[in-house]
Order: C-alpha cells, then structure tokens, then sequence
C-alpha cells in the first residue's frame, strides 16, 4: 500500500469516526431534548390548567352561595356560574391530553365525578324554594369543596410526576453526557493511535534506514535492510539494499585488486631490495661513493615501497576477512614491551622520551602475538612521527577485568576536532606534509576489530593525543 495512500486511509479513519461518534451523540441528546420538550409542553400546561380549576371550582361554589343565600335571587351571577362551569367541564375534557401517569388519570376522573355531581346538585338547588336556602348553601359549599379537593389532589399527582421526570431528566442528562465525553474521548484516542501507527511504522522505517546509511558510511553494513511493506519507503529501501549491495561488490573487486596487485609487487621489489642489500655488502664489487649513495637511496626507497605494498595487501585482506590470524595465550606486557625496545632507538634519534607503564593485574591475552605487537608498533610510530623533541610518548596497560586496555598518549601537536572522525579512515590523516601513508590507523583498527576489540582516539589540536586499543583478555577460537 502506497504512503499517500496509509495516510489517507488514516486521517479518513480519524474523521470517520470522530463524525460517528458525533452522529451517535445526536440521538441520546434527542431524546434528552424530548423529555424536556415533554416537560415543557405537557405537564407544565396541565399543571397550569389543574391550578385554573381549582381557584374555578372556588369561585363557582362563592357564585352559587350567593346566587342562593338571597331570597330574591340574582340572575346574572347564575348564568355567569353557567358560564364558568361549562368553561371548566371542557377543561376537564382538554387536561386528559396533559397528563402522563395513571395516579394523574385517576385523581383526573375522580374530580370529573365530584364535579358532575356538584353541577347536578348545583341545579337541583337552584330550582328549590327559597326558604330552604340555609341548607342550600351549605350543601353548596360541601359540593364546591370536594371539587377544590379533587383539583389539589390532581394538582399532587401532576407535581409528583413533574418532579420525577425532572429527575428522570436529570439522571439522563447526567449519563449522556458521560456517554458522550467517554465516547468523543475513545473516538479521539482511537483517531491518535491510527495517526501514531502510521507515524510509528513510518520513524520506525526511516530510523532502520539511517542507521544503515550510517553504517555503509562507516564501512560497516552487511545486512539487507528488511522490507515488509511496499509503499515509497519500502521502495527506498530496495534502493538501498540494491546500492549497498553494488557498493560492496565493487568494494570487493578494488580489494582484490589491491590484493592482486600488491601481491605481484611484493616479488620484485623483494628481489630489489636484496639485489641493492647485496650490492651494498659488496658482493658484486667494491662500489665508490657515488655508487654506494645510489645504491642506499635504492635500497631505502624499495623499503619504503615495500612496507607501503606490504600495508595494502595486509588492509586489503583484513577487509576480506582473509588475512589469518594465530590465536595463542601470550603476554601482552611482553609484546608491548618488544614494540617499545624496537622503536626506542628512533625515539633517541629524535630526541623524544618513550617509556612504557603497566598498571596493576594481569595481562595474558588469547590472539595473534604478532598482530598485536604491529598494532603497537603503528602507534607508537605515529605518535613520535608528530611529537616534537623534547616530547614524550609512553605506552600504559590496563588491566579491565575481562578487557585489557593499550593506552599510547603523546605530547605531540595533537588532531583538529574536525580532523578526528576520519583519522582510522584509510588514506586519511590528520596533518598533511608528515610523512605516512594515511594506512598505518586503519590497519591498526582493522586489526583490533578482527579480535573483536576496538580503537578510539582522544586529542587536543597542540596538546597531544591518546589512542585507546580495547582487547578482550579471551576473544573467538
């Protein structure tokens, strides 16, 4: 699946669900509106038309003892009763569409009942005679009262069911509102862990390819990247593996080439440098001093050359893994003591302190003796190549447990900071115009690397350096 695509997929997911949970949130909230709109709508005008009819049924009961309580009786408040009491029977007849619960219903019907008897008796007591008005009035009164009584309990009902669909109400906005929070908060994490996979697997992808960039820059990538997907990075990766794969095989074809030709060079200049060591000696001829300088330059020269081939062969076989290696316990105190003796006379020419200091411990070590000894030799030689006379160069070991340390420090000019990430690279030195072959460093590192240890270095530009070879004391058969 293509990258554009994952991140459409992913932002869609984001959306799509976001928008879910808000169209799922639109119904409890509906019907959360609803109750209130019921609460609104119904019960509130009931409640409104039930207190109506209670104050009525007062007044209608006042009209009518007063309509009775005169022996000459008033006409007009009589047909106003009329009035009242057929607004209030269809009233009656409208709050049945008001109310919601069964003990409103039945309060309803009751004070229906209570009302059509008190109409009833209403008109059986205006039609009686005057004289018996006394107990008119109060069976009036007894009639209206019931009525009030049977609106106040209606009234009760009404406010009981108001109060619990309130809190019905209530309960339900509290758990929708919950619902809601807890489901926006889901969707929300839901649409972040889709973008942090994406995000994730994408790092993670370009992470594995920098550190394999950086690892084919330091020379050290073997292994192809893997590749589980088939998007842009995924094809980047092919790329890379297929560049580091063409990159190691034309490393491989310059290193037997390197091998290939030192190897052919090694015969003649061989066969130079003997042939000049024996024109030395003499043993054509007696030589005069003319001959004798051109054959000591010629000499000196194949030496050179000699060691150069000798160090590009060695490189070019430690980084084809060809270069044997005879692994033996040896002391490491004596080797570095034989590179000290060998290098001292050099030092004394160039008027420069060597000494060598060995820390408390043992210093027995399993890997090739005579690896080791050159590995030392080539510091050592570095080290007096740029320190000036009068300086000092001292060679310390250091016993680490399983790891034994070689430490050559120097008061030399020391290595630009710039310099100092390049200074094990082949071909690479940190001053030019000193002399070398910018191969001595790299081959130290090779060397060490193929006993499974490490080389580092630490300097100051004008104040010297310390190069640090870690051994391990027991290292592979």
């Amino acid at each position: 699946m293509r990258l554009a695509v994952k991140i459409f997929l992913a932002s869609s997911l984001s959306l799509l669900v976001v928008t879910a949970v808000a169209a799922w949130s639109f119904f409890p909230i509906t019907s959360l509106v609803s109750g209130y709109k019921d609460i609104a709508n119904r019960m509130m005008p009931a409640l409104e038309r039930e207190v109506y009819l209670r104050e009525s049924a007062r007044y209608a009961g006042r009209l009518e003892m007063r309509y009775l309580a005169f022996t000459q009786r008033d006409q007009r408040s009589w047909e106003v009763w009329n009035e009242r009491t057929d607004k209030m029977r269809k009233e009656l007849d409208e709050l049945r569409e008001f109310l919601t619960t069964d003990p409103e219903r039945e309060r309803l019907e009751e004070t229906v009942r209570a009302f059509d008897d008190y109409r009833a008796g209403a008109r059986r007591r205006a039609q009686g005679r005057a004289e018996e008005a006394g107990r008119a009035v109060d069976a009036a009164e007894n009639d209206s009262m019931r009525v009030v009584e049977g609106a106040d309990r209606v009234v009760e009902a009404t406010q009981t069911a108001l109060r619990q669909a309130r809190l019905a109400a209530t309960q339900y906005e509290r758990r929708t509102w919950t619902m809601v929070i807890i489901a926006l908060a889901v969707a929300v994490l839901t649409a972040l862990g889709a973008a942090a996979l994406l995000a994730i697997r994408m790092t993670r992808a370009l992470a594995r390819l920098s550190r394999a960039t950086h690892s084919l820059a330091e020379g050290s990538f073997r292994e192809p990247i893997p590749v589980e997907s088939d998007d842009e990075i995924a094809d980047l990766a092919r790329s890379f593996n297929d560049m580091a794969a063409r990159l190691r095989e034309v490393e491989g074809m310059k290193e037997q080439f390197y091998a290939t030709v030192s190897h052919e060079l090694r015969s003649p200049l061989t066969s130079v440098r003997e042939a000049a060591h024996l024109m030395q000696d003499g043993v054509p001829g007696p030589l005069n001093e003319k001959q004798q300088r051109l054959v000591t330059i010629i000499h000196g020269s194949t030496d050179r050359l000699l060691r150069l081939v000798n160090q590009v062969l060695d490189l070019s076989r430690l980084s084809m893994g060809a270069l044997p290696l005879e692994r033996r316990w040896f002391s490491l105190q004596r080797a570095a003591g034989r590179a000290v003796e060998e290098l001292r006379v050099q030092a004394d020419e160039r008027g420069i302190t060597l000494t060598s200091e060995v820390g408390p411990g043992t210093f027995d070590l399993f890997g090739d003796e005579d690896r080791i000894l050159q590995v030392v030799v080539n510091l050592v030689s570095n080290a007096l190549r740029f320190t000036p006379a009068g300086g000092h160069v001292v060679v310390r070991l250091i016993d680490a447990g399983s790891e034994l340390e070689i430490h050559v420090e120097d008061t030399g000019v020391g290595i630009r900071a710039d310099a100092l990430p390049f200074v094990f690279e082949r071909f690479r030195q940190g001053h030019i115009g000193r002399g070398g072959t910018g191969l001595g460093l790299a081959i130290v590192r090779a060397m060490v690397e193929a006993h499974g240890g490490r080389a580092s270095v630490e300097s100051q530009d004008g104040k010297g350096s310390r190069f640090t070879v870690t051994l391990p004391r027991k290292g592979a058969e």
